[in-house]
């Protein structure tokens, strides 16, 4: 089982930080009005492999039966792994990119539109993030609190959903 965990951990960490490293890389407007819509759809994608690591588990190792529990433990294992893949591919992204310019264009975002006290009260948060953001000891576990909950969400559904033997049962093998 321990093989299953970190398999689908790094494959859906590196799914889910590799597709957004990827586009915050290549695509300027990637954090505009849908990137953090497009962020968690991403991280969805990378994720179902939580699902289907457990169904597997069900119907090859298991023999068809998985309880709730474990179903989930395992769910909540593979969420561990991703997320620390996840925060490490997006650190790797910020060591490309520049932290530096990443801070401006998220501050940018975040100043923009605002004025005269609300402006020099975000500009102070902004200068506070941003030296607390050069941390790894604070970025690297802001990044992986980004997806770990998404992937407590896929372990409570995924368990609930093939606890059920008869919710995609495992087709016979054909000999």
């Amino acid at each position: 089982m321990l093989r299953t965990i970190l398999t689908h951990g790094v494959i859906g960490g590196l799914i889910a930080g590799g597709l957004l490293s990827v586009i915050v890389l290549n695509f300027e407007g990637a954090t505009g009005q849908y990137g953090m819509a497009i962020g968690y759809l991403i991280m969805l994608i990378g994720l179902s492999a939580i699902f289907i690591a457990i169904k597997r588990q069900r119907d090859v190792a298991q023999g068809g039966v998985i309880r709730f529990w474990p179903a989930f433990g395992m769910g909540l294992a593979i969420s561990l792994v991703a997320g620390i893949v996840y925060a490490l591919c997006w650190d790797l992204a910020l060591a490309t990119i520049g932290i530096d310019a990443f801070i401006d264009k998220f501050a940018g975002a975040m100043l923009d539109g605002k004025s005269g006290a609300e402006l020099a009260r975000a500009q102070a948060e902004m200068a506070s993030f941003r030296t607390a953001y050069h941390n790894p000891l604070f970025r690297l576990p802001m990044t992986f609190v980004e997806i770990f909950p998404v992937g407590v969400l896929v372990s409570l559904v995924s368990a609930a959903l093939l606890r059920n033997s008869r919710f995609l049962p495992a087709r016979p093998r054909e000999t």
